[in-house]
């Protein structure tokens, strides 16, 4: 009799410790789908505004009740300040991608490429009273930004953004809807969160006709939109040795 009950007893136990097991088990693959989702955060932005196009952007985002992070061109400002003002009134964030964008001169000396960014923050602060620390370099920091420019930068009080998908309008303007879409879409990034590189300057006309489906895709994946802020952690590409 006495075998009898302790076997009972020892098969209560072992339920109870399995029970346990799987509760435990459950709760942290719940954790791991519930920091998975956290996870989810995309940044949509767009270089070299304001356009009359950027307007279009502008729509779009509306419509779908997301919002960007713009790098304006400071010298692109003048004729479309209230382009620039409609970004700021919608609620959208506000980047500064240099004064001139020329390649040549902005990169020609490290001084030279504050100056203009300085310049730009100086142009988007006249017309929206936002004064922006947040920058991207034209074409990326890739082999551009070293530690000590870095260093350099962020003392002036800048945050550095570059991306990690590109949708490719900029290498090709006249890219189709649909590629521009598989390269926005691309589900092999393992980067998080997601930074998208797209631009809305009068070029690229076919950006704004893929924005839709660009973010239906990633509402229907459960992403958050985001902008880029002062309290966004900088994201670039490596340093320069």
């Amino acid at each position: 009799m006495k075998k009898r009950w302790s076997k009972i007893i020892v098969g209560f136990l072992l339920l109870f410790c399995l029970s346990t097991s799987f509760a435990y088990a459950f709760n942290k693959v719940s954790e791991t789908e519930n920091n998975s989702e956290k996870n989810k955060i995309i940044y949509l932005t767009f270089d070299d505004g304001p356009s009359y196009n950027t307007n279009n952007i502008l729509d779009t985002l509306k419509e779908y009740d997301v919002k960007a992070t713009f790098f304006v061109i400071g010298n692109q400002i003048k004729g479309k300040e209230e382009i620039l003002k409609r970004i700021k009134d919608e609620g959208h964030s506000i980047g500064l991608h240099t004064y001139t964008h020329n390649f040549k001169k902005i990169y020609s000396d490290n001084k030279i490429f504050i100056d203009e960014m300085l310049k730009c923050q100086e142009e988007v602060y006249k017309v929206t009273g936002i004064k922006s620390n947040i920058i991207r370099f034209p074409g990326g920091s890739a082999k551009r930004l070293d530690k000590e420019f870095k260093e350099e930068l962020n003392s002036r009080g800048f945050k550095i953004y570059d991306w990690n998908i590109d949708s490719g309008d900029g290498i090709n303007p006249k890219t189709t809807v649909n590629k521009l879409f598989k390269r926005a879409t691309e589900s092999n990034i393992k980067s998080k969160p997601r930074v998208l590189l797209m631009h809305c300057d009068n070029v690229q006309k076919n950006t704004s006709k893929a924005l839709p489906d660009i973010i239906k895709l990633y509402k229907d994946k459960g992403y958050e939109f985001k902008t880029i802020n002062n309290e966004t952690p900088e994201y670039h590409f490596p340093l320069k040795k």
